[in-house]
């Protein structure tokens, strides 16, 4: 690695194959003699990781170029880079629209970014928005230093195309990483000390070894047997294609935790259909039943989307009472907005914002209630946590994730970072639980 000598500020919007996108490219930049810094006042290079599935998360990246245009008055040697699916979107748009804009490059162009900071250094703009045949990295990058938990992306891509999402047009249509080359990485993550490892994909139900033919709960199975690894998680998994098999694994194999995120998006069959999302309220329900039958202790997570083209009060009623059907543990609600290439997009019978907002407010209103509740029923509980360190709030406190994916928080010392603890819960919050160390005779620590 060359030693570093410019700096670059890094930012990144959206999800977690953003997150990781953006590690991979912080560990380029480093190899270019690039030190990260978080203000771009100080740095040579701005690097943007957008994200366009929702038009708020897209107006904020346009909003942020564009005030950097006074820092290019400024510096005129800062080069300014925009990455991600907002780049793939727009493509050289962006470049026309934005003058002091140097470089775009879609996801699939991460491993150009080298030359692409190069090509810029001389001078040359352009836009390198095609998508590659394969989902594999091109090379696998570690961060010197990467934490308790990191993330790994086994496929890239979506076949579903839901009437409202941009991502099969963003990131291309489904392609799977080789399980050899995820193990690889997975690996040597776990030899830089990760203890948890989260799969990535953007539906990893539809994971496909196209080396073995190997299926997502196949791949579990393999990256369960990897030594000194303690935790799995996933993310997302599509509720159509929820198969026994995973379930099986879930409650199978010990270092797979209890926690799924199923995105519903409504409760409405009607909205559903609409939504092309392949399945029904009753199929969904199905689904939850079967996997709760397996896996009783597991935490589930959701997506919902309020004021989908025609959605009537009914419609969004419904979408309520699964709420209060399932009883998510979390959720992430959003009001519909209109994407680019989308069928829904193109849809009669918007909704207004008023309209839009007052439902998502009374949707994250009660979903603050049944989270409150579910909380409060860990009360007693003993709970296996990873402490990842000191408590943002609360002196004297250490705090960690349980199986479930529950934040804990709980008085200890310092020196309890990077272990495997019992937590007996004392009580139930919005966002957290707290608890008391239960002392052990022995530490698993990293």
């Amino acid at each position: 690695m060359i030693e570093p000598s410019k700096k670059v500020c890094l930012r990144t919007f959206g999800c977690q194959m953003n997150a990781y996108d953006s590690l991979r490219m912080a560990g380029m930049l480093a190899d270019m003699g690039y030190a990260q810094v978080e203000e771009p006042d100080a740095a040579d290079l701005i690097v943007l990781n957008t994200c366009s599935v929702r038009r708020l998360a897209e107006e904020k990246v346009y909003s942020y170029v564009g005030e950097l245009k006074r820092l290019k008055r400024e510096k005129p040697w800062l080069i300014i880079g925009v990455g991600g699916c907002v780049a793939q979107q727009e493509g050289d748009k962006l470049l026309r629209r934005l003058p002091h804009l140097d470089f775009v490059f879609g996801p699939d162009a991460v491993p150009s970014l080298p030359g692409l900071v190069g090509d810029a250094l001389r001078g040359k703009r352009q836009a390198m928005t095609k998508l590659g045949p394969s989902a594999a990295p091109s090379q696998i990058i570690i961060p010197t230093a990467p934490g308790l938990r990191a993330m790994v992306t086994v496929m890239t891509g979506c076949d579903n195309f839901c009437s409202y999402c941009v991502v099969p047009y963003v990131r291309g249509r489904e392609r799977s990483r080789p399980a050899g080359e995820v193990l690889q990485e997975v690996n040597a993550l776990v030899e830089a000390g990760v203890r948890e490892i989260t799969l990535l994909g953007q539906n990893v139900n539809s994971y496909h070894d196209p080396d073995s033919g190997l299926d997502f709960a196949g791949l579990l199975a393999r990256v369960n047997e990897v030594k000194d690894l303690w935790r799995i998680r996933f993310t997302t998994s599509h509720p159509k294609d929820l198969g026994q098999g995973l379930i099986e694994a879930m409650a199978g194999l010990d270092k797979v935790m209890e926690q799924m995120h199923l995105p519903a998006q409504s409760g409405s069959n009607r909205m559903l259909k609409a939504m092309n999302r392949g399945y029904t309220r009753e199929k969904y329900l199905e689904q939850v039943r079967r996997l709760r039958e397996k896996v009783p202790a597991v935490a589930l997570g959701s997506d919902i989307i309020v004021g989908f083209p025609g959605e009537s009060q009914e419609d969004f009623e419904q979408s309520l009472s699964l709420l209060r059907e399932v009883r998510y543990d979390f959720l992430y609600s959003f009001k519909y907005s209109d994407r680019p290439f989308t069928r829904a997009g193109r849809l009669e019978d918007k909704l207004d914002e008023d309209t839009k907002g007052s439902r998502l407010v009374e949707l994250q209103a009660l979903q603050r209630v049944i989270g409150l509740q579910e909380h409060q029923a860990q009360v007693g509980r003993v709970e296996e946590v990873l402490v990842e360190g000191p408590a943002k709030h609360g002196q004297g406190l250490m705090s960690g994730r349980s199986r479930a994916g529950r934040v804990v928080n709980f008085p200890g010392p310092p020196e309890l970072t990077g272990s495997l603890v019992m937590v007996r819960i004392t009580q139930g919050r919005e966002n957290s639980l707290a608890g008391e160390l239960i002392p052990a005779t022995g530490e698993n620590t990293a």
